[in-house]
This record gives C-alpha cells, sequence and structure tokens, in this order.
C-alpha cells in the first residue's frame, strides 16, 4: 500500500461484484436501446472501462474532460474536449467515478439534454452525498461514501494513485 494511503474503503472484489451488478442492470433497463456510456476523463476511465465489460448490450463510448472556470464561477465549467459523436436519439448514461457537490454533473446535464438524447441518466462509482449541493438523477450508484479524500480506481492526488484496484483514504499529511 502507497505511503501516502491510510486504510482501504472499498476493496477491489467489492467493486468488481458491484460492477458486474450494475452492468447487468443497465443491460436490463436498456435492452434493445442504442447505449452510449460518456465519462468525463480522467477519472472516470477506469470505471468505463470495467462497467462497458460488464454490461451485456453493444455500447458506444465517448469521452468528455472539462476544467473550472476561475474562482467565484461555481458550477460553470469550461469545456476541453467535447463528445466526438453525436447523441440525439440516443440513449446516454453519464459514468462518473465520484459526485459530491454535483455542480459540475448538473451543467454538464444541462449540456447534454440540450442535444436531445433518448434519455439522459446518470451512473457513478462513488457518491459523497452529504456535500450534495443540487438534486441529480442518480439512475446507478456503486456506493455511497462518507466525506473523506479518496484515492484510486480513477481518483488521483496530483495525477498519482489513479492505477490502484480499490478506493483509499489518504493520510492526513498527505494533503498537506
Amino acid at each position: 500500500m502507497p505511503a501516502e494511503v491510510d486504510s482501504v474503503l472499498v476493496a477491489e472484489a467489492a467493486i468488481a461484484e458491484r460492477v458486474t451488478e450494475i452492468g447487468a442492470q443497465i443491460g436490463a433497463d436498456h435492452a434493445g436501446d442504442e447505449v452510449t456510456l460518456v465519462t468525463v476523463l480522467r477519472g472516470g476511465l477506469f470505471f468505463l472501462a470495467d462497467l462497458a465489460r460488464a454490461i451485456p448490450l453493444d455500447v458506444h463510448l465517448d469521452f468528455m474532460a472539462v476544467s473550472g472556470y476561475e474562482a467565484g464561477a461555481v458550477g460553470v465549467v469550461r469545456i476541453t474536449k467535447d463528445l466526438d459523436d453525436p447523441i440525439d436519439g440516443r440513449h446516454v448514461i453519464v459514468v462518473e467515478d465520484i459526485i459530491d457537490t454535483g455542480l459540475t454533473l448538473n451543467y454538464l446535464l444541462r449540456m447534454l439534454k440540450a442535444r436531445q438524447p433518448a434519455g439522459l441518466e446518470v451512473c457513478t462509482l462513488l457518491d459523497k452525498d452529504v456535500r450534495r449541493i443540487v438534486d441529480l438523477p442518480i439512475a446507478y450508484r456503486g456506493f455511497r461514501i462518507p466525506d473523506e479524500f479518496v484515492v484510486g480506481y480513477g481518483l488521483d492526488l496530483r495525477g498519482t494513485l489513479r492505477n490502484l484496484p480499490y478506493v483509499a483514504r489518504l493520510r492526513e499529511e498527505a494533503l498537506l
């Protein structure tokens, strides 16, 4: 375990089991639909890859990247990479690694909804709902977690620790 990590919050086996369950549920809910999974780079990449393999349907994948605007512009982001393909008429599931306040995701959902998908849902591996500011239509949720800084399975600390196969709590001194 890396020195920055305090303890494992969600074990690799628990993630794999939950991803399989969510994939099966999406498959059942969307049988016959054209489904596009969209994630925001970079954190959602690991969850998207595993989830796509767990869904028993032919799914399309697409990616976005965002960055925050200056301080004070709460809930407004700048799109640094937009979708490659149109989503009108498709069933879109936004796949997130973690949702906390929900402001960024709320902005993205409004933007995607304007593109007239047949359906627009949210799937998140981790839900830090104690920090939620806006209500979000979360259709698929992996785990609710406490208000702690976590790393692994796509979540990083200054660009590192993303590739841990589990979700872990950080030691407080690692944040300094």
